[in-house]
């Protein structure tokens, strides 16, 4: 390992990419310095991400957050596929080898609070209500303006510049990063809802509407969560139980768009900073994970010149996945949809197919990280 401790690291942005990043670093040996913007960990009843898949938690192992995950997500045993009711289709996830689920739930405000308490073991904490301004200078020697929230401001030069700060990254902007890429017309629109007893969290569940889509994915033992294409979702919705509370409601547009490079110069892009695309697949918070410890990896080799070269060819098979899958639950012309319910069925009888999907929801269709040993 080369040595680092002349490094002073600045990662703007404490989500899961962030805390993960600052976690990879601090467990060897190099402390970061990390901001947000926000007050903290986003709130658990209002998390987004849900799904945290097998290769993440590979990635996780070294520090002791898998085993946290572990012991409080839920398992998925399958996706089931069906067309106004009727079933086409059970992709059982539970065929991956190993110990390890492919995909498990837990909401995106746990996994950050799992990540933070392991970090706070390292005594690194984020400086919460402090967000970069802007980012000056050359990408070589790059000037941050930090600004808290009762307007103090602070100016710094860090060594290495990380933008993890989402969609809207100030750093992403700041330094001119391209950013192409395309968004869809449909919107999408969600709602989790609580119920008295505990409901099936075996499997999520996908039904087409011809067209539109209505999903189905678990959250906690008595909490789902549904997700759709239709403004009229909820009257659609066939509860398992009369629902107690409705504890979250969101709707959102979703765009498919990653940088050209991950890097310039000491500045680099991590997660929603650098790639954003639809949340078919849970692999979004999963992506920015598996960046974010590529980079600390680079980072404490004195390889991180080499971390865009790396991390854009997972990222672009990534984004042709999930556009794939986009494509498949939003299409809308009769004959695209006939087509779909016949070759869904048929897919139960093509092992390969099946294994492919698991792969890719398991997230491991991506290279092995070379500093995690493999297991088979």
């Amino acid at each position: 390992m080369v040595s680092r401790a002349d490094t002073s690291i600045l990662i703007a942005g404490a989500g899961p990419t962030g805390l993960t990043l600052a976690l990879e670093l601090a467990r060897r040996g190099i402390k970061p310095r990390i901001v947000a913007s926000s007050d903290g960990p986003v709130a658990e009843s209002e998390s987004r991400a849900l799904g945290v898949n097998a290769r993440t938690l590979m990635l996780l192992g070294p520090s002791g957050v898998a085993d946290r995950i572990r012991e409080q997500a839920l398992p998925i045993e399958g996706l089931q596929l069906s067309s106004l009711g009727e079933p086409l289709l059970t992709i059982h996830t539970s065929i991956l080898h190993g110990q390890t689920p492919a995909l498990c739930i837990l909401p995106q405000g746990t996994t950050e609070r799992l990540l933070l308490e392991r970090l706070r073991a390292f005594e690194v904490e984020p400086r919460w209500h402090a967000k970069v301004k802007s980012v000056d200078g050359d990408p070589e020697t790059p000037e941050v303006t930090l600004i808290g929230n009762d307007d103090s401001g602070e100016t710094i030069k860090p060594t290495i510049l990380v933008g993890a700060d989402g969609a809207h990254s100030i750093v992403r902007n700041s330094l001119d990063f391209a950013f192409p890429g395309e968004a869809l017309e449909n919107e999408f629109f969600l709602a989790d809802y609580a119920y008295g007893a505990p409901v099936d969290v075996s499997h999520a569940r996908v039904d087409f509407t011809n067209p539109g889509v209505l999903g189905c994915i678990p959250v906690r033992q008595n909490v789902l969560r549904y997700i759709s294409t239709l403004p009229d979702f909820e009257d659609r919705i066939a509860h398992p139980h009369p629902p107690v509370e409705q504890t979250w409601k969101s709707q959102f547009t979703v765009s498919f768009r990653h940088v050209e490079a991950m890097s310039k110069g000491r500045v680099f892009l991590a997660g929603d900073a650098a790639h954003i695309h639809s949340p078919v697949g849970a692999r979004g918070m999963n992506l920015g994970i598996e960046d974010a410890c590529w980079l600390a990896w680079l980072i404490s080799e004195g390889r991180e010149a080499e971390y865009s070269q790396l991390r854009l060819p997972a990222v672009r098979g990534v984004l042709r996945q999930t556009k794939m899958l986009t494509a498949l639950a939003t299409m809308e012309r009769p004959a695209a949809l006939a087509m779909r319910n016949r070759l869904l069925p048929l897919m139960a009888h093509v092992p390969f197919a099946e294994r492919s999907l698991v792969h890719g929801i398991a997230g491991l269709d991506t290279p092995h990280p070379p500093w995690i040993a493999r297991t088979h």
